[in-house]
């Protein structure tokens, strides 16, 4: 074999192997990425089109007054609401600080035989911030932004 063939032969090895290795790093980056991306509903939305129970999505919107229950240890049942159309969340665990009836809320998990079954909930830190999305829904439905408190 001539010092030009091994050369080219050398130079295939290294574009295959690049090619591969961008393969695999792609690969791995998508199976990543499949659980960490979450999509946001509104309320209208989920009534609307009802995703699949094995889904995880954010809702947001207000939660809807007299509508908070507080079960047995860390369960809480709620109705989020956009003014148009509210979806009932379950969540165990301990509610943010900030989380009260009529203020915006975002929470995450799954949609399971008509019961929004939250992972995570999320309420606004302070009195002028909700998150855009809750923000886009609320309007899209003719509701004021911001919430009497």
């Amino acid at each position: 074999m001539s010092l030009r063939s091994l050369k080219k032969q050398r130079r295939i090895q290294v574009i295959a192997l690049a090619v591969v290795a961008l393969a695999v790093s792609s690969g791995l980056i998508g199976y990543a990425m499949r659980d960490g991306i979450n999509y946001f509903r509104s309320p209208s939305q989920v009534m609307e089109t009802p995703p699949s129970p094995n889904e995880t999505f954010r809702i947001g919107g207000l939660v809807e007054i007299g509508s908070v229950v507080r079960g047995d240890g860390h369960e809480v049942r709620f109705v989020v609401t956009d003014g148009g159309a509210s979806v009932p969340v379950v969540f165990a665990g301990v509610l943010p600080d900030l989380f009260a009836e009529n203020q915006g809320v975002v929470g995450t998990g799954q949609y399971i035989d008509g019961v929004f079954r939250a992972s995570e909930i999320l309420a606004k830190h302070d009195e002028t911030y909700m998150p855009k999305e809750v923000i886009d829904a609320l309007k899209e439905q003719g509701v004021d932004e911001e919430p009497n408190s």
